[in-house]
């Protein structure tokens, strides 16, 4: 019985299928915070949409699946968002497992009531909870910067901000000032 099971072991170690993360697969590969943005802190978020409206703070809603190339490739723009503005506003990352089966909410408070079945979707709320960014798919990075900085009252037209990614997994982001001639 235990050459079996030693058997069994040396079969596991050199089989030749291999575990394999791909980015632009629809497959569960994990958590894509930390594999794909480098950022595990995301999830779960750090807030609650009842709380960021309470506390009147802008807050990012991005609905994603982990299972979802289109998610995973998002996943680093909203990690260089939370790097940007992290003390400035709410990122709130939810998975829409939890909900694909319910009821659309009547509740501004209650993230399905944003949610439009869609993914990944991008919301952005202002200090007050009104809706002034919602689409779904991929977004730059500067069109988003973009809008925050609007709503926080800081002007960033002359910074550009981009995702480069230094290995299939992990992202970061790059800030670069244009500049501007003076006649």
């Amino acid at each position: 019985m235990k050459i079996i099971q030693w058997i069994l072991i040396v079969l596991i170690f050199l089989s030749p299928f291999k575990a394999n993360a791909s980015r632009d697969s629809d497959s569960y590969d994990g958590n894509i915070f930390p594999i794909y943005a480098g950022n595990g802190a995301i999830v779960p978020p750090q807030t609650t949409l009842q709380e960021s409206l309470k506390n009147k703070r802008v807050a990012v809603l991005f609905f994603y699946l982990d299972d979802s190339s289109d998610s995973k490739a998002m996943a680093p723009i909203i990690s260089g968002l939370d790097l940007i503005w992290r003390n400035n506003i709410d990122i709130i990352a939810l998975t829409t497992d939890e909900l694909q089966d319910k009821e659309k909410s009547d509740l501004r408070d209650d993230p399905n009531y944003y949610w439009n079945g869609l993914i990944p979707q991008t919301i952005i709320l202002n200090s007050d909870g009104v809706v002034k960014f919602d689409k779904n798919g991929m977004i730059n990075i500067d069109e988003l910067n973009k809008v925050i900085g609007e709503l926080k009252g800081i002007d960033i037209d002359d910074t550009t901000f981009s995702v480069e990614s230094f290995n299939e997994y992990n992202s970061i982001i790059s800030e670069k000032k244009i500049k501007t001639k003076i006649n």
